[in-house]
């Protein structure tokens, strides 16, 4: 079994006691924009393939499958980096690994635009992958480890926002720039950002908790100071004292006061005596961790097999099954994407106060029956499929933004990026899958099924949801996760 030294648990209970008398303030949002500008962007360069693919065909004669090579070599890299990216923030930093990231985004940006052959193409955009995939899980984890645990789910679901955002800042940008300019030209302004790497390593401090947890204590303490400092000064009021400490985690839900569950009992006796502290991949799959590995990946393959086999194929289906025109097409599924973002909104409004379980078991469930609906009615029209789709995007955005909030939160400091970035993996691998399976199903010329079976994976995953995962909601990191 791979195991740590224990850190010294009074500095890593000082460091989280700390954070939450902070009070959000300018400091918070300023961290909050320069990380979320990162993200940003890494979501606009998702989708800029999609834009540039018409051109390249015709410029490089790509045949269909080549052309999807083109598109599926990026979300190959994306899932490589999502697993790589955890292991590495776990051992030399969160914010370092960020601004690696987008450093790493910008250069093969400019290296894209000038691409002389699909081959050069093609291994460009898997580096690409590599740092968008490595970028977004560790990005969610350094915003929920500078966040205390009162309404965290609303300032980490509101920086999670960016990305929805990213992507359709993206697409209407690439849209006017790509038929005016050409494709060469959007990922050469697409590099532009990579000045970000700076702005993150000057201005974004490293996590204190991941700098105590490995042993770095004195580093730790001094960067807390300063950012007691800038919150302090921000607010222009004195701090509140440090709250005291408790002694064993708050029951969970349910429980009878001064009652302590199982896992309550295993989080006092890992906080007291060291025990547990297994990390890297083996220790994703040691005690309590195990389940929630399997929970949370199963959530997150579900969420994106539903979000991207819907999505990738809505602009087909609308023209080559109801005869829509290219652009009502692309219409009809933007009506779609603007609705799933309202979905993220009200996730980030109501995740704090019904939790985190309640939500994402009640997306899923919701996505499922609003699909199940239009596939019993038939998915008869393009209006009608255009409805219940929304509706159901309201439903699966909802889901899958609370799971950057709500994974980070599953794991300890050590592994808590590791166990991230391998949601960020089985992200990847719903992305890739959902779109294979509905193109399998769809080729048999049965809308209808479908939409049945993107309903079956949203129901698997409520019920996954509902019978396996855990509340998490007010209660600070070290509480849950040892």
């Amino acid at each position: 079994m791979t195991t740590e030294a224990v850190p010294d648990s009074s500095i890593r209970a000082s460091i989280a006691a700390r954070f939450e008398r902070l009070p959000l303030s300018r400091w918070h949002v300023t961290v909050r924009l320069v990380v979320g500008a990162v993200t940003f962007f890494e979501a606009f360069d998702q989708l800029l393939i999609a834009y540039a693919l018409p051109e390249l065909r015709a410029d490089w004669q790509l045949t269909t499958s080549a052309a999807t090579l083109l598109l599926t070599v990026g979300s190959l890299g994306m899932l490589a980096g999502a697993l790589l990216s955890g292991r590495v923030a776990d051992r030399i930093g969160r914010v370092r690994v960020i601004a690696l990231c987008v450093a790493l985004s910008s250069a093969a940006n400019l290296a894209l635009a000038f691409s002389p052959s699909p081959d050069v193409f093609m291994a460009l955009r898997f580096v690409q992958g590599l740092a968008i995939g490595g970028e977004v899980p560790v990005a969610a984890t350094f915003i929920a480890e500078i966040t205390r645990s009162h309404r965290r789910g609303r300032f980490v679901l509101l920086y999670e926002l960016v990305f929805p955002a990213g992507l359709t800042v993206g697409a209407l940008v690439a849209a006017w720039v790509v038929p005016l300019l050409g494709w060469r030209w959007m990922y050469g302004l697409a590099a532009i950002p990579g000045v970000l790497a700076v702005v993150v390593h000057r201005k974004v401090p490293e996590s204190p908790r991941w700098l105590a947890d490995r042993g770095r204590t004195a580093e730790a303490a001094e960067v807390m100071t300063r950012i007691e400092t800038a919150v302090r000064k921000a607010t222009g009021a004195p701090l509140p004292p440090v709250p005291e400490q408790p002694v064993s985690p708050a029951p969970a839900t349910g429980t009878a006061p001064g009652a302590i569950t199982g896992t309550a009992t295993e989080a006092v006796t890992e906080a007291v005596t060291g025990a547990g502290r297994s990390s890297g991949l083996r220790g994703l799959f040691t005690g309590r961790y195990r389940r929630r590995t399997l929970v949370v990946g199963a959530l997150w393959f579900a969420g994106y097999f539903v979000n991207y086999g819907i999505t990738s194929w809505l602009p087909t289906i609308y023209k080559n099954r109801y005869g829509l025109t290219l652009s009502d097409a692309l219409l009809y599924s933007t009506v779609t994407s603007c609705a799933g973002l309202a979905g993220c909104l009200v996730a980030a409004l109501t995740v704090d106060r019904l939790g985190r379980r309640r939500v994402i078991t009640g997306c899923l469930g919701g996505a499922a029956v609003v699909l199940g609906v239009l596939a019993a009615l038939g998915a008869d029209t393009p209006v009608q499929v255009l409805v219940w789709t929304s509706l159901a995007a309201v439903f699966f955005f909802g889901s899958n933004i609370s799971l950057y909030l709500y994974t980070p939160e599953l794991f300890p400091t050590r592994m808590r990026a590791l166990g991230s970035s391998v949601g960020g993996a089985l992200n990847r691998l719903g992305v890739i899958l959902g779109p294979i399976v509905v193109g399998a199903v769809y080729a048999g010329g049965h809308v209808g099924a479908v939409f049945s079976t993107l309903a079956a994976v949203s129901l698997a995953g409520a019920v996954v949801a509902g019978v396996g995962a855990e509340e998490t909601a007010g209660r600070r990191l070290e509480e849950v996760s040892p």
